[in-house]
């Protein structure tokens, strides 16, 4: 069941002193990855409330892995565009396929974008074999 106003359950969770520093920022870190981020001033306030302030790097930190902490409208986030895999055969538990999968094909089919991957090889024209140099 979907959570109406994740903040208002939130908050409490957060305030409570007896809960420790680190259960308090991945309580944060799941609204974030819920919300698909928040604003800045939205999480000054909660690292400044909950008085995290000294912790607050490991949820800024993961900006560097491209989870979007700060959200903007005006910032699209781009998303590498996925494969059908509905034809493959697959067992009942490993439904999900990471999309590293999916670049590392391009990347040995020779298909990725030289502006997102300007730092992968492009192979010459007249190479024969598999994409991957």
């Amino acid at each position: 069941q979907k959570v109406k106003d994740s903040m208002r359950v939130l908050l409490p969770v957060l305030l409570n002193k007896s809960h420790e520093n680190c259960d308090k920022i991945r309580a944060i870190l799941l609204y974030i990855f819920s919300t698909n981020g928040t604003t800045q001033e939205n999480l000054d306030k909660l690292i400044q409330n909950v008085q995290i302030e000294a912790d607050s790097d490991m949820i800024r930190n993961w900006k560097y892995l491209d989870v979007p902490v700060i959200s903007s409208p005006a910032v699209q986030q781009h998303k590498h565009p996925r494969r059908d895999r509905s034809s493959e055969e697959t067992f009942q538990l490993s439904r999900w396929t990471p999309v590293i999968k999916d670049v590392m094909e391009d990347a040995i089919e020779n298909k990725l974008d030289s502006k997102d991957w300007p730092y992968c090889s492009q192979c010459p024209p007249t190479w024969n074999g598999s994409g991957a140099v």
